[in-house]
Protein backbone atom coordinates (compact mmCIF):
# COMPACT_ATOMS: atom_id res chain seq x y z
CA UNK A 1 0.00 0.00 0.00
CA UNK A 2 1.10 3.28 -0.53
CA UNK A 3 0.87 6.00 2.26
CA UNK A 4 2.32 8.87 0.13
CA UNK A 5 -0.92 10.48 -1.41
CA UNK A 6 -1.24 13.78 -3.96
CA UNK A 7 -4.66 14.82 -3.07
CA UNK A 8 -6.88 17.16 -4.04
CA UNK A 9 -10.20 19.26 -2.88
CA UNK A 10 -13.67 19.15 -4.77
CA UNK A 11 -12.90 22.82 -5.48
CA UNK A 12 -10.06 22.79 -7.21
CA UNK A 13 -10.03 22.95 -11.17
CA UNK A 14 -10.11 20.02 -12.89
CA UNK A 15 -6.25 21.53 -14.30
CA UNK A 16 -4.75 21.19 -11.38
CA UNK A 17 -6.00 17.53 -10.81
CA UNK A 18 -4.65 16.67 -14.02
CA UNK A 19 -1.82 18.58 -13.36
CA UNK A 20 -1.06 16.23 -10.43
CA UNK A 21 -1.56 13.46 -11.80
CA UNK A 22 1.52 14.84 -14.57
CA UNK A 23 3.62 15.51 -11.67
CA UNK A 24 3.11 12.65 -9.57
CA UNK A 25 2.49 10.36 -12.48
CA UNK A 26 -0.48 8.69 -11.59
CA UNK A 27 -3.79 8.03 -12.86
CA UNK A 28 -5.96 8.76 -10.23
CA UNK A 29 -6.41 11.37 -7.22
CA UNK A 30 -8.34 11.36 -4.07
CA UNK A 31 -10.27 14.14 -3.29
CA UNK A 32 -10.61 14.78 0.18
CA UNK A 33 -12.24 17.35 2.83
CA UNK A 34 -10.88 17.87 6.15
CA UNK A 35 -8.79 14.55 5.68
CA UNK A 36 -12.44 12.36 4.66
CA UNK A 37 -12.50 10.83 1.17
CA UNK A 38 -15.22 12.21 -0.74
CA UNK A 39 -14.42 11.07 -4.22
CA UNK A 40 -11.68 10.24 -6.75
CA UNK A 41 -10.83 12.01 -10.36
CA UNK A 42 -8.95 9.90 -12.46
CA UNK A 43 -7.87 10.61 -16.02
CA UNK A 44 -10.70 8.69 -17.08
CA UNK A 45 -13.11 11.28 -15.58
CA UNK A 46 -11.31 13.89 -17.40
CA UNK A 47 -11.51 12.78 -20.66
CA UNK A 48 -14.86 11.77 -20.44
CA UNK A 49 -16.14 14.00 -18.00
CA UNK A 50 -14.91 17.40 -18.97
CA UNK A 51 -12.58 17.01 -22.11
CA UNK A 52 -14.89 15.10 -24.53
CA UNK A 53 -17.83 17.03 -23.19
CA UNK A 54 -15.86 20.68 -24.10
CA UNK A 55 -15.33 21.87 -20.47
CA UNK A 56 -12.42 24.51 -19.64
CA UNK A 57 -10.37 22.96 -17.38
CA UNK A 58 -9.11 26.13 -15.50
CA UNK A 59 -12.88 26.79 -14.52
CA UNK A 60 -14.39 23.60 -14.13
CA UNK A 61 -13.78 22.30 -10.70
CA UNK A 62 -13.26 18.18 -9.80
CA UNK A 63 -16.54 18.20 -7.65
CA UNK A 64 -18.34 18.08 -11.29
CA UNK A 65 -16.52 15.62 -12.77
CA UNK A 66 -15.33 12.94 -9.84
CA UNK A 67 -16.90 9.87 -8.77
CA UNK A 68 -18.58 9.81 -5.44
CA UNK A 69 -18.70 7.73 -3.03
CA UNK A 70 -15.48 5.34 -3.88
CA UNK A 71 -15.23 2.04 -2.80
CA UNK A 72 -12.83 1.87 0.10
CA UNK A 73 -11.44 -0.76 2.53
CA UNK A 74 -9.14 -0.60 5.88
CA UNK A 75 -5.38 -1.30 6.64
CA UNK A 76 -7.10 -4.29 8.89
CA UNK A 77 -8.29 -6.60 5.55
CA UNK A 78 -6.66 -9.25 4.49
CA UNK A 79 -5.24 -8.72 0.39
CA UNK A 80 -7.56 -11.21 -0.59
CA UNK A 81 -10.55 -9.39 0.40
CA UNK A 82 -8.97 -6.32 -0.84
CA UNK A 83 -8.50 -7.75 -4.24
CA UNK A 84 -11.91 -9.74 -3.89
CA UNK A 85 -13.31 -5.95 -3.23
CA UNK A 86 -11.53 -5.06 -6.29
CA UNK A 87 -12.27 -7.62 -8.32
CA UNK A 88 -16.38 -6.98 -7.51
CA UNK A 89 -15.98 -3.54 -8.08
CA UNK A 90 -14.08 -3.26 -11.35
CA UNK A 91 -11.60 -1.12 -9.95
CA UNK A 92 -8.12 -0.86 -10.39
CA UNK A 93 -6.70 0.96 -6.85
CA UNK A 94 -8.76 0.51 -3.68
CA UNK A 95 -8.17 3.51 -1.28
CA UNK A 96 -7.51 2.88 2.26
CA UNK A 97 -9.63 4.22 5.28
CA UNK A 98 -9.15 3.94 8.93
CA UNK A 99 -11.00 6.10 11.45
CA UNK A 100 -12.67 7.80 8.95
CA UNK A 101 -9.40 9.52 7.10
CA UNK A 102 -7.73 8.49 4.21
CA UNK A 103 -4.82 6.67 5.16
CA UNK A 104 -3.01 5.11 1.99
CA UNK A 105 -3.93 3.55 -1.34
CA UNK A 106 -3.69 -0.21 -2.81
CA UNK A 107 -3.13 -0.23 -6.11
CA UNK A 108 -3.40 -3.82 -8.48
CA UNK A 109 0.43 -3.83 -9.09
CA UNK A 110 0.86 -4.02 -5.36
CA UNK A 111 -0.72 -7.32 -4.92
CA UNK A 112 0.57 -8.37 -8.10
CA UNK A 113 4.27 -7.79 -6.83
CA UNK A 114 3.01 -10.39 -3.76
CA UNK A 115 4.53 -13.53 -4.29
CA UNK A 116 1.44 -14.99 -2.72
CA UNK A 117 -0.84 -13.19 -4.44
CA UNK A 118 -0.31 -13.81 -7.88
CA UNK A 119 -3.14 -15.31 -8.21
CA UNK A 120 -5.53 -12.95 -6.59
CA UNK A 121 -4.01 -9.96 -8.40
CA UNK A 122 -4.45 -12.33 -11.61
CA UNK A 123 -8.52 -12.76 -11.06
CA UNK A 124 -9.16 -9.40 -9.89
CA UNK A 125 -7.56 -8.10 -13.15
CA UNK A 126 -9.42 -10.38 -15.08
CA UNK A 127 -12.91 -9.12 -13.62
CA UNK A 128 -11.72 -5.74 -13.88
CA UNK A 129 -11.20 -5.84 -17.48
CA UNK A 130 -14.80 -7.02 -18.04
CA UNK A 131 -16.30 -4.49 -20.50
CA UNK A 132 -18.44 -2.27 -18.51
CA UNK A 133 -20.56 -1.41 -15.18
CA UNK A 134 -19.34 1.93 -15.21
CA UNK A 135 -17.88 1.61 -11.99
CA UNK A 136 -14.90 3.94 -11.12
CA UNK A 137 -11.55 3.33 -11.94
Amino acid sequence: MSKELAGSNAGDTVQHAAELMRQYDVGSVPVCSDGKLVGVVTDRDIAIRSAAGGQDPRRQKVADIMSRVPVVGSSEMDVQNAARMMSENQIRRLYIVDGGRLSGVLALGDISTAHTCESNAGEALKNISKPGRGAQA
